[in-house]
């Protein structure tokens, strides 16, 4: 077998971010392997469009944050190549509110049945349903550096966007339905499937397709929003080809009404022609989705034939795995919903969140561990971080970290100017309660030399965050203001450089002191190396 010479460059890395902007380019009608392509798409006025979509229907979870980082992850390989590209995010808020989740007044079930983006604020602080969880996700991905073109649905159909797209899909109705019919087939929840992940599966919108009627237009491809009180829990009576009115009784108010399709939008398609309809509008060449929308019968296998109908193809399609959440369960509970990205940015720096997702292909499920993992995640970060500052291992490992690390609009991702590990300022901050001063000492002592606290930052406040909000109380250290009774000036030495007690009742640790207990080692393993000077401090673990 011939050698590569040493002098020859090694090969570029590639992951499964690189083979998904190949299959995006070629959508696109280029050759990913000519070095000119990129000059031959720009030339052409060809834009490389990643889409990502989701409905704002409540807390989007880390699950839900797949969907927006694959598809950010392809566009900025695109870019990087010198492709133009753009990642288009759609709101899809004009979906029917299903139901109501945790921790919302059951009052509100009188909203079920209309568009996201038409049900108000329960917390009264965004104009919308759809945009208080909207909000959240948008900081979270700002922070995290990804930028997208959004684009609300709401908007898009109340302007009459897709107009001439819902007449020609209900002027083919009985092929939409012909398609529809020979993929109508439930798919079962799979028998390994977590607890997490049934519920996810469950609540998925892939395999909506049940009819609400019977007769002729039970199958009809386009459902109105009733005029009067603004839900889909409509029972349709006629429909008039040649005018396009479309009669309805509300099966919720009892009003009835005609609307006529063509000059009032006051409707949507159904989702598995809404979906690949959107596909020939905006020209995707790439979009993700979950395996809910990627098993035999769901929507992206009809989509694949809808499109057809709009004279367009299905775009590259990546199949991404559940993410699990772990080590957040008080947290969950107490907020009654499920961790989100800014909930897990509040522990991890954001390249490392980021990383979570660019180091493993997208059918691979994984889990988030925001529990007493995160100590080891942090390290391997770390070790990843110096392996790829020698440019001589650069592999697809250090390809993962760089994508990570780095964005085409945000540039490098803030990240410590003094790199300490995780388990050590997680321990410090357990015992100096977050002072700035007694933190900054401890870090010198250990060798990491810094100018102030704030070159410690983001990861010190997320170690503060974490040992204060993700420890268990029991498994933290108190810190006492005062000797306890039996621990006399004369019985106790408490010199700034770690001398012990010598009374024999006494139970503040000296220079040699650990947690003892097996939940206190395992959160609190940065102990293996205090500096001498933070032994001074009358602190035990409580239990």
């Amino acid at each position: 077998m011939a050698r590569r010479s040493s002098d020859s460059p090694a090969p570029e890395p590639t992951d499964w971010v690189t083979r998904a902007a190949d299959d995006a380019i070629r959508h696109a009608g280029g050759d990913p392997r000519d070095p000119a392509v990129a000059e031959q798409l720009r030339a052409a006025g060809t834009v490389v469009t990643c889409a990502s979509g989701i409905s704002p229907s409540g807390p989007i979870h880390l699950g839900n944050l797949r969907e927006f980082l694959t598809t950010h992850f392809v566009a900025e390989e695109l870019k990087r190549r010198g492709v133009p590209a753009r990642h288009l995010q759609s709101w899809d808020d004009f979906d029917r509110l299903r139901k109501i989740p945790e921790g919302v007044d059951a009052s509100w079930a009188t909203h079920i049945g209309k568009p996201l983006s038409a049900v108000p604020d329960p917390w009264e602080c965004h104009p919308s349903w759809a945009e208080h969880f909207k909000a959240p996700l948008r900081a979270a991905l700002a922070e995290m550096g990804c930028t997208m073109e959004e684009v609300d649905q709401t908007d898009r159909y109340r302007a009459g966007a897709y107009t001439e797209q819902v007449l020609h899909a209900i002027e083919r109705r009985d092929v939409v339905e012909s398609v529809l019919a020979r993929h109508r087939t439930k798919q079962a929840v799979p028998e390994d499937a977590s607890a997490e992940e049934a519920a996810a599966l469950e609540d998925s919108v892939a395999e909506d397709d049940e009819p609400t009627q019977t007769g002729d237009l039970a199958r009809f491809p386009y459902k109105p929003f009733c005029r009067t009180c603004g839900r889909d829990t409509v029972t349709l009576t006629s429909y008039d080809d040649e005018t396009t009115d479309l009669a309805y009784t509300c099966d919720a108010c009892g009003d009835a009404h005609v609307t006529n399709v063509r000059t009032q939008p006051e409707g949507k398609l159904v989702w598995k022609v809404d979906w690949p309809m959107r596909w020939s509008v905006e020209g995707v060449n790439f979009e993700p989705g979950g395996v809910d929308h990627a098993s035999p019968g769901s929507s992206y296998t009809v989509g694949k034939e809808i499109v057809k109908l709009y004279g367009g193809r299905a775009p590259s399609f990546v199949g991404y795995s559940f993410v699990g959440v772990a080590g957040m369960a008080k947290m969950s509970s107490s907020k009654g919903g499920v961790p989100t990205a800014a909930d897990a940015l509040r522990v991890l720096e954001a390249p490392v969140l980021r990383w979570l997702y660019a180091r493993r292909q997208p059918k691979q499920a994984f889990t988030v561990d925001l529990g007493p993992e995160v100590v080891r995640l942090y390290d391997e970060w770390d070790a990843l971080g110096r392996k790829a500052s020698n440019p001589a291992k650069r592999d697809a490992q250090v390809l993962a970290f760089e994508r990570a690390s780095t964005t085409s609009s945000a540039g490098t991702l803030p990240t410590p100017p003094v790199v300490v590990p995780f388990r050590t300022l997680s321990s410090i901050a357990d015992v100096t309660a977050g002072s700035a001063d007694q933190i900054s000492r401890l870090v010198g002592d250990l060798g990491h030399e810094h100018a102030s606290v704030a070159d410690l930052e983001p990861r010190l406040g997320r170690a503060i965050t974490w040992t204060h909000e993700f420890v268990p109380e029991e498994d933290r250290t108190t810190v006492r203001t005062s000797p306890t009774a039996s621990c006399s000036p004369r019985s106790a030495s408490w010199s700034a450089r770690g001398s012990t007690c010598s009374s024999s009742t006494c139970r503040a640790p000296g220079p040699t002191a650990r947690p003892t207990s097996t939940a206190s080692r395992r959160w609190s393993t940065a102990c293996r190396s205090w500096p001498a000077g933070s032994r001074s401090r009358t602190s035990r673990p409580t239990r």
